[in-house]
């Protein structure tokens, strides 16, 4: 359990806390601090990643705890994002933000399911590209204020729309994967369990 990987994505549930303590705030100091915290916390999933293919330490547990630490940091910085009420833009669209969570929740419903049935099911290609464009979204939100001729805001909210179709795009293929695996499984002629 106590591998560098593995701390890495404890790391980004740990920021959680923090992140949501700065977005209380709606100055442009505090926005500046989250954001940077939360680019910091999301390059650490490409480091664990790495680390556990270069160090041969992939791990069951690491193939769950990673989405999880990303599902978690994200949805806490959407749903802060969504809730609090700054100066110069119009909110962030809470059904937008709801789409969003409701994927991440059922991905992680069908993954916690396929683990009763044996079946691990690591994160996907389109997932991963789901997960770079919400942490562009999450971070031009969390800036949110303009800076060098760039409106972050509107930036983010782009961004966002963007990850949503990803993001539901992938979540359908993870059920169509898992209802998949599960039908070869059952023809194997292992029966589902009561």
């Amino acid at each position: 359990m106590w591998t560098l990987p593995n701390l890495l994505s404890l790391f980004r549930i740990a920021v959680i806390p923090v992140l949501v303590y700065l977005l209380t705030f709606t100055d442009p100091l505090s926005g500046l601090l989250a954001a940077a915290l939360f680019l910091l916390a999301s390059l650490t999933d490409y480091f664990d990643g790495y680390l556990a293919r270069r160090h041969r330490t992939v791990s069951n547990l690491g193939k769950i705890l990673d989405p999880l630490a990303d599902k978690l940091m994200i949805v806490a910085a959407l749903i802060m994002v969504a809730a609090i009420d700054r100066p110069g833009e119009p909110g962030v669209p809470a059904w937008l933000v709801v789409v969003i969570v409701a994927r991440e929740t059922a991905v992680t419903i069908i993954r916690g399911i396929a683990l009763t049935e044996g079946i691990v099911m690591e994160a996907e290609e389109l997932g991963k590209y789901k997960f770079i464009l919400q942490v562009f979204a999450v971070f031009s939100l969390l800036v949110h204020y303009p800076y060098g001729g760039v409106d972050f805001h509107v930036a983010g909210i782009y961004f966002l729309l963007l990850a949503a179709v990803v993001a539901l795009w992938s979540g359908v293929n993870y059920h169509v994967k898992f209802f998949r695996l599960l039908q070869r499984r059952n023809q194997g002629g292992r029966p589902l369990p009561n």
